[in-house]
């Protein structure tokens, strides 16, 4: 269903449109840019058309830098808007499976941790993850430290959209990148990826065992 909203809507298309207009700002972009960011990221527009375009309009250094502001704060509104908008209600359904209860317990005690390795793990989709986390005892101060974890990617899509030389095409086309720098995220981003998934796993049996014991 979203797949064919966004066919319809043809948002690509409307980022790029954006993307030209954010370029013919001049130094007023950099607001007009992070604010369309933040839109995106809250609405579930995929960010990889604006990363990349930070890269081509920005260059590599300050469109990672801008990039990451964006990405921070929208994904903060995100988790705020899911945190007091929708955890009641949310909760009050979760009631009825201790098992996720016993997960979000242990995930509070070491959210940090958690939240940095999904950030790193491209298998994790960035803008369900801020709302998600925003109905587990994650704290405000862990989540936008652990988003950190968007550093590796972030500057490699941004490099990825600063050999872009047309704004209409960023997102279409397939600039060729340093394999290398490649490789080394896609290894980072599995490493990641393992590690959350043996983090999860052993915090939950942990609290499962704790709520046994008690």
């Amino acid at each position: 269903m979203a797949i064919i909203v966004a066919k319809t809507l043809n948002i690509q298309g409307l980022l790029q449109q954006s993307l030209i207009w954010i370029r013919s700002l001049g130094s007023f972009g950099v607001i007009a840019f992070i604010v369309i960011y933040n839109l995106a990221t809250i609405l579930f527009i995929p960010g990889s058309v604006l990363t990349l375009g930070g890269g081509a309009i920005f260059g590599v250094f300050r469109g990672s830098i801008y990039v990451l502001i964006a990405a921070t704060i929208g994904a903060t509104f995100a988790f705020l808007i899911g945190r007091y908008l929708s955890r009641d209600r949310i909760a009050g359904i979760l009631e009825k499976y201790p098992k996720f209860q016993a997960v979000d317990r242990a995930v509070g005690s070491e959210g940090l941790k958690i939240v940095f390795l999904t950030r790193l793990s491209p298998l994790f989709p960035f803008n369900l993850l801020n709302y998600a986390f925003g109905i587990t005892q994650v704290s405000i101060k862990d989540y936008i430290l652990g988003s950190m974890g968007m550093i590796p990617g972030t500057v490699m899509y941004v490099y990825i959209g600063s050999l872009t030389s047309d704004l209409a095409m960023v997102g279409m086309e397939s600039p060729q990148t340093n394999p290398i720098l490649q490789w080394s995220l896609r290894i980072i981003g599995f490493a990641a990826t393992v590690a959350v998934s043996l983090s999860v796993t052993r915090i939950a049996r942990k609290a499962l065992e704790d709520d046994l014991n008690s």
